[in-house]
């Protein structure tokens, strides 16, 4: 396992291609400016004069609410709020709306080498993409030692010592079907407060290794329909050599949990022997974790069954 919880940033030319921002004006080492907050600021207050409590390192956000604000100024005190909020040694600025921006405003940026960006997006639109982006590149990190594929559209991660057949069982259920996200290392992000999404290093994507054959390349040999980008975690199954002096779940009544970077993700154990259809397995496995989120518990449908069948016999 490998962990990587740190800083990261983005470069804003990341941003500016991802939703096509017009530069209105930027120094010429604008493409090598980092980012490393997922938060917004909209700097209503500071463009009131008020600082107190002010991250300088967020992105900027002017839409028409502080657009009208600086409108209804005279000249020199809009020049002034302006320079205030850029002397602050902010990132870049945003306008929303494709509004027009004060000439002015353009010799302040070259004062401080502050890009000036403008989108034609509503800003709570723009906002909200723009937040969910930089939740995706800057989200904390983690490298797990797995294969993880999508099985009747769940994400399993499945985990085990080397060798215990984990690649074999991803083949077997490529060619039923799914699909092979990330084999032998599978990067996860936590891109939200309870969502763990998977992938694969660029490096070894859609390759996966097969002791006595070697390296396969899924993509070419199953087609475009056999792999995945990235999948959301779902549920991971450990997977572990059969032990005949240890209790395994059979029932199923209770959900079991595995937290990875702080979110809970549904776990099962599955023992490994000869004879047993691990592909098969993993199948009912993701149906039954499915049906589960949709409120339906068949463990705690029998157990309500035979209780009633006790209760009306009397017994």
């Amino acid at each position: 396992m490998v962990e990587n919880t740190g800083n990261y940033k983005i470069k804003l030319k990341e941003i500016i291609n991802e939703f096509n921002l017009e530069i209105i004006w930027a120094p010429d080492s604008y493409e090598d400016i980092e980012i490393g907050r997922t938060d917004l600021n909209r700097p209503g207050l500071q463009l009131g004069g008020f600082f107190d409590y002010f991250d300088n390192e967020r992105l900027e956000i002017i839409g028409k609410v502080e657009m009208t604000y600086l409108q209804n100024l005279d000249s020199e005190t809009r020049n002034r709020r302006f320079e205030s909020l850029l002397a602050a040694n902010v990132p870049p600025v945003i306008f929303t709306r494709g509004m027009d921006v004060f000439p002015d405003f353009i010799d302040i940026a070259k004062k401080y080498d502050t890009p000036l960006l403008r989108t034609e997006e509503q800003t709570s639109v723009f906002m909200a993409a723009l937040i969910a982006f930089l939740n995706l590149n800057l989200a904390p990190r983690i490298t797990r030692h797995g294969v993880l594929v999508e099985v009747y559209g769940e994400g399993v991660l499945l985990l085990g010592e080397s060798g215990i057949g984990k690649s074999e069982t991803a083949i077997e259920l490529v060619k039923r079907g799914h699909r092979l996200i990330a084999d032998d290392a599978v990067e996860l992000k936590r891109v939200s407060a309870k969502t763990l999404l998977g992938s694969a290093p660029e490096i070894i994507r859609h390759f996966i290794e097969l002791r006595g054959i070697g390296v396969v390349d899924v993509r070419r040999i199953f087609g475009m329909g056999a792999v995945k980008p990235t999948e959301k975690i779902d549920l991971i199954i450990n997977l572990e050599i059969w032990r005949k002096d240890k209790h395994y779940d059979r029932l199923g009544i209770e959900t079991e949990y595995t937290t990875i970077l702080d979110v809970r993700i549904p776990s099962l154990t599955v023992p490994v022997k000869p004879g047993r259809n691990l592909a098969v397995i993993i199948e009912v496995a993701a149906m039954a974790n499915r049906n589960k989120k949709m409120g339906y518990n068949a463990a705690r449908e029998l157990t309500e069954r035979i209780n009633a069948h006790f209760e009306n016999n009397n017994y």
